[in-house]
């Protein structure tokens, strides 16, 4: 679905520099595995945003995937103009689910493969995160996996424009968390942004990540730093 507004327009009306990053040493691969494998109780800050449009809801997956870099890193994708549904936008890959997927997380890595070439082989699934549902209708499985840094990717330029690596210390710093609103049809909507500059600096290669990747990302935020 197309926006009539962009996000990178509106006013930013809060940073959350009041709430601490998770410490470093809870974003190693080793703790990762440990929080995933006993998970604290918890409760994620966001999980359903304001329908702006009347269809069926859509059960779908997308993949979080962390790189395994001397810092771990969040792989992400933009998504190619022309889609229908949140086009141009940044996101994790994934998709809708098929009829013939096992699971949530077999929909998340047949999409990952699919979008940019990402091979399962390469991944290890550690946990999910609750559901989350988008503004457009689709109930979201985030799965959560670690991924050896020697993966090559293939991209699908029909779906994704391009994919990128971000720092997960960066994504996991509320100090990067900024809060925006708009209404939309009558309805009120709150939404993070958390723009990333990547390694040109300032300007040269902003990434903004918003919506529903940006949410899913500060309920990952919650989760580890439970």
């Amino acid at each position: 679905m197309a926006l009539n507004f962009n996000p990178q327009e509106l006013p930013v009306i809060g940073v959350d520099h009041h709430l601490p990053a998770v410490p470093a040493s809870e974003l190693s691969p080793q703790a990762l595995r440990r929080r995933f494998a006993a998970p604290p109780v918890w409760v994620p800050e966001i999980k359903v945003e304001p329908r702006f449009v009347e269809r069926e809801a859509t059960a779908a997956s997308v993949l979080v995937p962390l790189v395994l870099r001397d810092a771990v890193t969040v792989l992400l994708t933009q998504r190619s103009d022309h889609l229908t549904d949140h086009p141009g936008q940044i996101s994790f890959p994934g998709g809708r689910a098929e009829g013939h997927d096992a699971d949530a997380v077999a929909t998340a890595l047949r999409e990952a493969e699919e979008e940019i070439g990402l091979q399962a082989h390469h991944v290890e699934v550690i946990g999910r995160l609750p559901t989350y549902t988008t503004g457009t209708g689709f109930i979201v499985t985030p799965v959560v996996a670690l991924v050896r840094q020697d993966f090559s990717l293939k991209v699908d330029p029909f779906e994704v424009a391009e994919a990128f690596e971000v720092p997960l210390s960066f994504l996991m710093s509320p100090a990067n968390h900024h809060r925006h609103v708009i209404e939309i049809a009558g309805t009120r909507r709150e939404f993070l942004s958390m723009p990333w500059d990547g390694p040109g600096g300032a300007g040269q290669a902003r990434r903004f990540i918003w919506g529903a990747t940006a949410a899913m990302l500060r309920n990952l935020y919650r989760f580890l730093g439970a």
